[in-house]
């Protein structure tokens, strides 16, 4: 497939590139992520007025993009940088927000673009694995309002939050996929408690813990006990946001990994002369570009109908899913004793892909999801 992005999509892609390497350097964003909020706030906004965030929406939304290779031309440089901030909730909630039509939404995306505010997604519960209709979190009607019980987990980037959109289940037992609403809500509401950590890849999580919370009416976004259908889609532009963040790391490992072959030196020559590293190697710049493939295949079916979407966005998932622990072990590898240190860049991206392999689906879920998806035709 012959894909390019446009000349406008490239020089955002490259300012992106340039803005990340002088004033956010690995150095610094492993410095800010000990504490929250876990970025450079500053730095967010900043990335805003470039149009980082405007990017991601279409004009009838106040941005400015909003297409499938928008998405692909924010989210590479931001994982080839090892990037830090709530891109990825503010995709997902800007969309959510967008296709609810809501006064208090729309005030909210408008926020989000100009980099004013952070809204993220509360959805995944304990024991929901990657199923996106298993919700046990309860909305129960009190009075003009709702009351919401339950646990939500790894909401990203949930202690910087200003917002949190909640699912629960306001209809139907767990893992239906009608009776699900969504509520906006506040994150210093009374009956929400939180507890924030750090992952693995230097990205912030929340736990969210709802004890009979109150919301009103008017806190609701969209119908009530339809939510699967917009849920389903905007996590499947994080999806390919995640698909898109990968190729940017890939990138970065693949170019480190040629480097110390072709510098590091063994037995009086450089170890990239010994054929066997050279195969390997081979195999995984091949791979790369597979995974490439399914991504830029993703991209042009995002505006299919709803099943040619899932599938190809779970086949771009799954392949780079697949490919990120090939090249991220043989990376390592690669690179003998180092891989494996804090010191040396390379592993902040192998631990990158780690973690993004498993947002949202990982292989296992995502190969399974095509295949479902395929015998539905």
């Amino acid at each position: 497939m012959d894909f390019h992005l446009s000349d406008e999509q490239r020089t955002l892609s490259d300012t992106l590139a340039r803005f990340f390497a002088e004033r956010l350097p690995l150095e610094r964003r492993l410095a800010l992520a000990s504490t929250a909020p876990g970025y450079s706030v500053e730095a967010w906004r900043q990335l805003a007025e470039l149009g980082a965030l405007g990017a991601l929406f279409p004009e009838a939304l106040g941005g400015y993009g909003g297409s499938a290779a928008d998405i692909l031309a924010v989210f590479e440089p931001l994982g080839a940088a090892a990037a830090a901030g709530p891109f990825l909730p503010s995709l997902i909630c800007g969309r959510l927000l967008g296709a609810t039509s809501s006064d208090r939404g729309g005030q909210l995306l408008e926020a989000i673009i100009a980099g004013e505010t952070v809204v993220t997604l509360a959805h995944q519960e304990p024991r929901s694995r990657y199923d996106l209709a298993h919700v046990a979190t309860r909305a129960d009607r009190v009075g003009d309002g709702w009351s919401l019980s339950g646990a939500k987990a790894v909401a990203p980037w949930g202690d910087a939050a200003d917002h949190f959109i909640i699912s629960a289940r306001s209809a139907g037992e767990a893992a239906d996929e009608v009776g699900l609403t969504l509520f906006l809500v506040p994150a210093d509401a009374p009956g929400l408690r939180l507890r924030g950590y750090l992952g693995i890849d230097g990205s912030r999580w929340a736990e969210l813990s709802l004890d009979g919370m109150k919301v009103h009416d008017n806190q609701r976004l969209g119908d009530t006990g339809e939510a699967f259908s917009l849920l389903e889609a905007a996590v499947s532009a994080g999806v390919l946001a995640i698909c898109a963040d990968a190729l940017g790391a890939l990138g970065v490992v693949r170019d480190s990994t040629v480097e110390y072959l072709r510098t590091r030196v063994q037995f009086g020559q450089p170890i990239g002369a010994f054929q066997a590293l050279q195969h390997r190697m081979a195999t995984l710049l091949v791979e790369i570009e597979q995974a490439r493939s399914a991504v830029i295949n993703a991209v042009a079916a995002f505006d299919e109908d709803r099943r040619e979407r899932e599938r190809a966005v779970a086949a771009a998932k799954y392949t780079v899913g697949r490919v990120a622990t090939l090249v991220a072990e043989e990376a390592v590898q690669l690179h003998g004793g180092i891989g494996m240190t804090w010191e040396l860049p390379l592993s902040h991206s192998v631990k990158r892909l780690m973690m993004l392999d498993h947002l949202f689906g990982d292989v296992d879920h995502h190969l399974e999801r095509y295949i479902q998806l395929g015998r539905a035709a």
